[in-house]
């Protein structure tokens, strides 16, 4: 599986959770040879949301950083990749102090936090990452030399507590799996509960429309599988809800006994029109003209086949099936 749905998914994850703590840039570039980080971090002081919210990632991201987050397990080359963008950032707030008249100080300079479902131990060595043994950091966090304020958080080592659960999510087969199962049991009016959830459920849901599904697509569809299905079924909780309080409001306007008869029947339909939009947008991103003219003729098929026919088709297959509806 190639690194670039990871990524976006990675970026979208990440960003959800920081922005309401600062500003969030994706892949900022870089000069001298183009590149680009994955995420770029500046806390905004003043922010509403404390960052202890998110654990250990929240103590990540207390000051300026870069964050390179990868699916799998990182190598050598990867490491000096990561460290060379972290580098020609310096160069470029060097600069920009030099034509300002300033300078840049070592605590100016933004960390490196590199996060990888594993580290072998031969990695940690050659890089002489070590842990912090001042009780400030957990186990599977690995610092590089000071003067390279870089680090290397090992997720499967991790320990499986609240504090490490938004970094754990990125991990790999047992560790996403139990990440993503905590996440899913968190309580419904958790603030950041309902829209990690419908991230991860997205996510799913683009790799299962990959044809040739590899090894890596089918496993990370298994432990996807918790977020997307209690997503879903909160989302057609949610559109029933909407729909019943809809149809309540118009039977108290229509009358008591026909405005109860009329309510539920309009309820209903509305619970069920809002199931459609919401399971098309969460497929697709959103609902361009074309999608939007399938809704009619979605609505008058058998919720079974109905749920069947959203969940499965792709795209061009659910126009084509409604080709005739939509001409007529």
């Amino acid at each position: 599986m190639t690194r670039q749905p990871h990524d976006q998914f990675a970026k979208q994850y990440l960003t959800e959770l920081l922005t309401p703590h600062g500003q969030v840039q994706i892949s900022r570039e870089i000069t001298s040879e183009v590149r680009q980080v994955d995420i770029w971090f500046l806390p905004t002081p003043s922010s509403s949301t404390p960052l202890q919210v998110l654990g250990l990632l929240g103590q990540m991201v207390s000051t300026a950083c870069l964050v390179e987050p990868f699916r799998n397990a990182i190598g050598y080359m990867a490491v000096r990749n990561c460290l060379l963008k972290l580098f020609a950032l310096y160069g470029d707030l060097q600069r920009k102090a030099r034509r300002e008249k300033n300078s840049v100080s070592e605590t100016d300079l933004p960390c490196l936090w590199i996060l990888s479902p594993s580290c072998s131990t031969k990695l940690l060595n050659g890089f002489g990452a070590k842990l912090d043994d001042s009780g400030n950091w957990v186990e599977g966090v690995y610092f590089l030399p000071e003067l390279f304020k870089t680090a290397l958080v090992a997720i499967n080592q991790l320990p499986l507590t609240e504090e490490t659960l938004w970094l754990r999510v990125l991990g790999r087969n047992r560790t996403q799996t139990q990440a993503i199962n905590e996440l899913v049991a968190l309580p419904v009016g958790h603030p950041l509960r309902g829209n990690i959830l419908e991230i991860l459920a997205n996510w799913r849901i683009k790799i299962e429309e990959s044809e040739d599904l590899t090894e890596d697509e089918r496993e990370l569809i298994m432990n996807l599988s918790p977020a997307y299905l209690r997503w879903r079924e909160e989302t057609l909780e949610q559109g029933r809800e909407q729909g019943r309080e809809q149809g309540r409001e118009q039977g108290r306007e229509q009358g008591r006994e026909q405005g109860r008869e009329q309510g539920r029947e309009q309820g209903n339909l509305e619970g069920q029109r809002l199931m459609v939009e919401n399971l098309l947008a969460g497929r697709f991103g959103s609902i361009d003209l074309e999608l939007s003219q399938t809704i009619e003729p979605l609505m008058q098929l058998p919720i079974t086949e109905r749920t069947q026919v959203l969940l499965n088709l792709s795209r061009q297959e659910l126009l084509e099936r409604f080709r005739k509806s939509l001409s007529d």
